[in-house]
């Protein structure tokens, strides 16, 4: 049985996982983060083997994730985040946050994100109204957007359907083609 091309989706977060979805992509992004820009800084960091490590830096830059820049006077070049890549950000400092409130050991998490300015820790995101107040998942309601097709308009159209899997029972037989 063959891998399921990603990329081919219409769903757009199916297509980020062509992006990020592989097991290194997300370390890559987190020593992009912590200032790695020359392959050898990305394999000493990571230990990957230099074959992987090549391959996946050519994926994140194919998709515009990163960006590869000779250095001058010289054959080498690095690796520098491109706005798609800077994009990500916040989305890499969630995931941060979650992983040091779930998956640390007693010891607690390896490393801080601060502000290089204040010196103040930064905070996750958080989802708000525009009176400050939380957003969680049991606020959630999916409706179609404006690239959805007629069954993804009818799957949420139906009796009010929301996102929370505590409040709605979700339709299983959803087609490949649609899923958001």
């Amino acid at each position: 049985m063959g891998h399921t091309d990603f990329a081919s989706m219409p769903c757009p977060i199916a297509r980020s996982m062509a992006v990020l979805g592989e097991r290194w992509a997300i370390l890559l992004m987190r020593e992009a983060y912590y200032g790695s820009r020359r392959f050898d800084d990305f394999q000493r960091q990571l230990g990957i083997a230099p074959n992987i490590l090549s391959a996946r830096l050519k994926t994140l830059v194919e998709h515009g994730v990163l960006e590869r820049v000779p250095l001058e006077g010289s054959a080498r070049h690095e690796y520098r985040l491109t706005e798609m890549g800077r994009d990500f950000f916040p989305a890499f400092v969630s995931l941060k946050a979650w992983a040091d409130r779930w998956l640390t050991d007693a010891r607690g998490p390896l490393t801080r994100l601060v502000d290089d300015r204040t010196g103040a820790e930064i905070a996750p995101p958080t989802l708000t109204r525009a009176d400050g107040t939380a957003i969680t998942v049991e606020d959630l309601r999916v409706v179609a957007g404006p690239g959805a097709g007629s069954h993804l308009r009818q799957r949420f159209a139906a009796n009010g359907t929301t996102g929370s899997p505590e409040r709605d029972d979700v339709n299983a037989a959803d087609t490949q083609e649609e899923r958001a």
